[in-house]
């Protein structure tokens, strides 16, 4: 990539720059494999990204629909070539579409990064709690490992009531057709767990071992398009026997027959105290490196320019966009729950300053130690990214 660099009389860099054809070609790929991860395209053998979305959706020029990303992605290439820290993401400016096999001119005005001074280096002061993992909760893990292993055995034969668990025979058809999911010699099964319609457990609740029972119940189903329908199930249920829950003590003779990878339940304790040990001291150090660097922020001197407040901001407002899609609500919505338009912009306004104010000052000590950055270092955010 050509780049030609500029000085602005606001302190800015204008970059005039020329990408070559295999800088385009790399960026429209990208593109189009971000496109297909937004869109949820399955990849399949022997196609392009752009035949499986031609066939699937329609699409039939998938490089105007990713216009904009391609040439997103060619901003990276002008910055790093000119060796620059912007202060926010700059955006690119062009005259005419991006093609593959072409040179592509644009333009990118970058805000370089500034400097700011911390009215003292000394080291900071936090207060935390210890770090341990108690007891309890090692035992919690291995309740719930027994828990998986627990096994069900006869009870005491009496009426079933709900939340009972029991071993039935079913029968069931549809229309006449058996339906084999459905139809088994004996299960076991727990009334009112949600397991199976409302309609089955009514007529199952009251029944006595060895009776017997045919009944009709409703349950959610798919038609052959796709689309909710409701099922129609003719049922001949038998209850075999009433069953308990009978949840194993971890021993050593247990931890030998279902996990011989331990040597003993000591050992399948340490080995959960240990796992625990590692996550928790991971959240734990984080924990301890984000309240050092909100007290390193509060040395901060200086003032922001609104235009790197407002180029946060609007990342921010997209990872809020993408939180309240996942969750399958409007952004108004989404901002309503957190209180109204008013508390959410003072809310956003706040956490904005203090991402800011923390990378900054944190620039400003790497800079003071004279620190530097090196392969390793590198490597290690790559990892953790992935």
């Amino acid at each position: 990539m050509k780049v030609t660099q500029r000085k602005l009389d606001d302190g800015k860099l204008r970059l005039e720059c020329v990408a070559t054809p295999v800088e385009v070609n790399e960026v429209l790929q990208n593109a189009y494999i971000q496109f297909a991860q937004q869109m949820g395209l399955r990849p399949e053998k022997d196609k392009t990204v752009a035949q499986v979305a031609e066939e699937q959706m329609g699409i039939k020029n998938l490089d105007s629909i990713v216009q904009e990303q391609a040439i997103e992605g060619l901003v990276p290439y002008a910055i790093d070539k000119k060796n620059l820290t912007p202060a926010y993401p700059p955006k690119a400016e062009h005259d005419r579409a991006i093609a593959r096999d072409r040179e592509f001119a644009f333009t990118v005005v970058v805000l370089p990064k500034p400097n700011y001074e911390l009215s003292s280096y000394e080291p900071v002061s936090i207060t935390v709690q210890p770090f341990e993992v108690s007891e309890d909760e090692v035992q919690r893990h291995m309740d719930e490992t027994a828990e998986h292993y627990a096994e069900y055995v006869a009870d005491d034969p009496h009426p079933v009531a709900k939340g009972d668990s029991v071993k039935v025979k079913l029968e069931c058809s549809e229309d006449g057709k058996p339906m084999p999911g459905l139809t088994t010699e004996g299960r076991t099964y727990t009334t009112g767990a949600g397991y199976m319609p409302d309609g089955f457990d009514e007529n199952i609740i009251g029944m006595n071992v060895g009776e017997t029972k045919e009944f009709t119940f409703e349950g959610p189903s798919l038609d052959d398009d796709g689309n909710e329908c409701t099922q129609k199930v003719e049922c001949r249920a038998t209850v075999l026997e009433i069953q308990k829950k009978v949840i194993p003590a971890i021993t050593d003779e247990w931890v030998t027959k279902y996990m011989p990878m331990y040597k003993s339940a000591d050992d399948f304790r340490n080995s959960i105290r240990e796992s625990l040990e590692k996550q928790g001291r991971e959240q734990y150090d984080d924990y301890n490196r984000q309240l050092a660097a909100s007290e390193l922020a509060r040395r901060f001197q200086g003032s922001i320019a609104d235009e790197v407040y407002e180029a946060m901001r609007e990342q921010l407002m997209n990872s809020v966009r993408q939180t309240a899609q996942q969750q399958g609500k409007t952004l108004d919505a989404f901002i309503e729950e957190q209180g109204g338009q008013q508390q959410f912009g003072m809310m956003m306004m706040m956490q904005i300053r203090e991402l800011l104010v923390q990378g900054f000052a944190l620039d400003a000590l790497f800079r003071h130690e004279h620190l530097v950055l090196n392969d390793d270092d590198i490597n290690a955010a790559c990892r953790a990214m992935n």
